[in-house]
């Protein structure tokens, strides 16, 4: 298990990097982004866990005044919540869209962007599925595939690619 103290320096250090360029908003989706599981396999109760990096990397940026945003299809929306409750990092989102499978990742992008106000291209984006990928993308925010949760190489890339991205 990282140490959340080591993975919050080490994002800070690598946030400084970019400190030219940074997106006003970083959202992430949850299952396989920021835990590990598919939150419909749990129940309310469960004791939820994050990947080792994420909590580290959610203080690094609230820290620099970056916000964060949660984007995640779910049919069981209210574990999700209740899993963010019991980690004790729900207040840290300034918009928190968690609903039925069915929906797209642009609706919850088009819902988090009427009540931050924050353009698409000010947005960094990770994301396990390759479909939200490319869909978020087209919208005009720079997107992460993530294998293993965020990590802080995932957060480099991110922030390098944005970076490029609004230099251009």
């Amino acid at each position: 298990m990282a140490d959340e103290k080591k993975v919050k320096e080490e994002a800070d250090r690598i946030i400084e990097q970019y400190k030219h360029c940074l997106p006003r908003l970083v959202v992430f989706d949850l299952d396989y982004t920021l835990w590990p599981f598919y939150c419909e396999f749990y129940e309310e109760d469960d004791e939820p866990h994050l990947y080792p990096h994420s909590k580290g990397i959610l203080y690094a940026l609230k820290d620099r005044g970056i916000d964060i945003a949660i984007a995640s299809r779910s049919p069981t929306a209210n574990v999700a919540k209740a899993f963010l409750d019991k980690l004790k990092i729900r207040s840290m989102f300034v918009a928190e869209e968690i609903y039925s499978s069915w929906s797209h990742k642009t609706e919850h992008f088009q819902k988090i962007h009427r009540k931050t106000g924050i353009p698409f291209d000010s947005m960094l984006f990770f994301d396990d599925e390759d479909r939200n990928i490319q869909a978020v993308s087209k919208m005009g925010a720079t997107s992460i595939l993530v294998h293993n949760g965020v990590t802080l190489e995932a957060l480099r890339r991110g922030l390098s690619d944005f970076s490029q991205k609004s230099s251009s």
